[in-house]
């Protein structure tokens, strides 16, 4: 095991020698006769204590451990002033200047191979957390590459919708997102909730929200389009625009090396989000807790701006309708508990469709 390295500074050899003694068995140990002399080994050796002498010709001990702790390079290595002077000021100005503790001479050698034991296993610690906490930063610049990789992907695929003539896309798409991500903080504290919608699953809920309705790139125009009702089989035909939108997740997912949340959710978003309550959506027929969280969530946001927003097939309804017909859909298009929510948050909506305005919302 690799020894503590100490710096001892004093210019009287007599006294450099007394403290080589009392350390080398234990440390390694190095030598100087002034400030200026330490200042220089401090960067040269970096060694994980200093013990220095205040009174000493060229450059004292007071102005050594300033310029070691303006030095980058030697600032967090810990100074214990050793002199024969004990007035109170004196230790005060030591300490003042940074140093980790004061010894007045003379030395009593067991308690002084006990303080700088202590000294030296408290810089050790601080190192350890310092290095800790400089994985920890990278770890999060490695997390930050991967969420960057992530949302590029996204918007490759956001960018298929540019081919299409939907006229849903657009502010549809952000206006969705904050609405999830309203009704997400708002649930985030109840007990059936708190668990799944942690502030980064609520981030990555934000980010895989506009994917929902990717899948209608794979929808041909002539339905997309169409001004009037559609017939049972272009309803089935429209149908697949879950299964399109999964799909093409799914392949985008498989040109990255690394998994994450955010694309799990956009799967389950596009897939899930015609999913009703009752059993009756589709395109699995999935009901209540089966249904993803997120695909409820989206649900209800959906269907809300979908209401509110002028289509080829229909007109907008006022905000007040939307609010009742989301209310009459409890508890069976909806979940109960994410209805509640909404009725407690209705206003907040109608900002959000008031701030991505199309010209087709009342």
């Amino acid at each position: 095991m690799e020894k503590f390295k100490i710096l001892a500074v004093d210019d009287v050899s007599e006294n450099r020698e007394i403290l080589k003694g009392f350390l080398q068995e234990e440390y390694t140990v190095y030598l100087a006769k002034n400030g200026e002399q330490a200042v220089e080994l401090a960067k040269k050796r970096q060694p994980d204590l200093i013990l220095m002498d205040v009174m000493m010709p060229v450059m004292d001990g007071y102005g050594a451990c300033r310029e070691l702790k303006k030095d980058s390079m030697t600032q967090d290595i810990p100074v214990i002033f050793l002199t024969a002077m004990d007035e109170e000021d004196d230790e005060a100005k030591g300490l003042g200047l940074g140093a980790v503790d004061y010894i007045t001479k003379p030395i009593r050698p067991s308690i002084f191979r006990e303080r700088v034991k202590t000294h030296l296993e408290l810089k050790k610690a601080r190192d350890l957390l310092k290095r800790q906490n400089e994985i920890l930063e990278e770890k999060v610049l490695e997390r930050t590459r991967q969420m960057e990789e992530l949302q590029d992907v996204a918007m490759v695929a956001m960018g298929a919708l540019a081919e299409s003539r939907d006229p849903e896309t657009g502010n549809h798409i952000r206006r969705t997102q904050h609405y999830v991500k309203l009704l997400a903080q708002k649930l985030k504290d109840h007990p059936r909730f708190r668990v799944f919608l942690t502030p980064e699953v609520i981030t990555s809920l934000f980010k895989s929200a506009p994917l929902h309705d990717i899948g209608k790139v794979g929808i041909p125009d002539t339905i997309l389009l169409k001004p009037g009702k559609l017939t049972p089989e272009e309803f089935d035909e429209m149908k697949k625009h879950t299964v399109y939108g999964r799909d093409a997740i799914v392949a985008a997912e498989g040109t990255i090396k690394t998994a994450d949340d955010f694309l799990l959710f956009a799967k389950d978003v596009a897939y899930y989000h015609h999913e009703k309550w009752n059993g009756s959506g589709y395109p699995e027929g999935l009901k209540e807790e089966d249904i993803p969280v997120c695909a409820r969530l989206m649900a209800v946001a959906d269907v809300y701006d979908a209401l509110i927003s002028l289509r080829v097939y229909k007109l907008p309804c006022t905000h007040d309708e939307a609010v009742e017909i989301i209310k009459e859909g409890r508890g069976a298009h909806f979940d109960p508990d994410i209805v509640d929510a909404f009725m407690e948050i209705k206003d907040e909506f109608q900002k959000i469709s008031r701030q991505y305005k199309d010209d087709g919302i009342l």
